[in-house]
């Protein structure tokens, strides 16, 4: 009596159909996902108008220079949810504020960007509650102080259990 063995066909056109399509596959999967991320997550738009916002950076640029000629002072302070910001001049004498606003914005980003309106609290002090997750911020305050335009300081801070570090 004979036995009949069967024998291994070894890998065929159908393996290699098989290891092709899952290989593409993947690649294809994971390019249409990342497209899909892309177009639904954050814009990257800075600005409307870039042309505009070209015009305008002498402009500002010439108001920043402006006011760091004045040598005033600040400092901000957050203590659990308690803002305070405050602005001397050279001499280290408040400088009178009528309130302000000031804007806490992700470097990357803006689903959590936060802003408040500053309320005077005393002379030459601003302050307000404020909500601030841990991380990294850009700050930006416009204080009215009497110029012909807005006290403009940006800057960038860390908060790290709910203080400014």
């Amino acid at each position: 009596m004979a036995v009949e063995t069967k024998t291994s066909r070894g890998f065929t056109g159908w393996h290699m159909l098989g290891t092709m399509i899952a290989f593409f596959g993947t690649i294809i999967i994971a390019n249409f996902t990342m497209a899909y991320f892309a177009a639904h997550s954050w814009s990257g738009l800075v600005v409307e108008n870039s042309y505009v916002a070209s015009q305008e950076f002498n402009e500002k640029a010439e108001a920043g220079k402006q006011q760091a000629a004045l040598g005033w002072q600040v400092n901000a302070a957050l203590d659990n949810g308690d803002f305070v910001y405050t602005i001397t001049d050279k001499m280290g004498a408040p400088v009178r504020v009528n309130g302000g606003t000031v804007e806490f914005k992700h470097p990357v980003g803006d689903v959590h960007d936060t802003r408040a309106v500053l309320e005077v609290r005393g002379e030459g002090i601003l302050g307000t509650s404020i909500d601030l997750a841990d991380g990294s911020w850009i700050m930006e305050i416009n204080a009215d102080a009497g110029l012909n335009e807005p006290y403009r300081r940006i800057s960038r801070v860390l908060v790290r259990n709910g203080k400014i570090h």
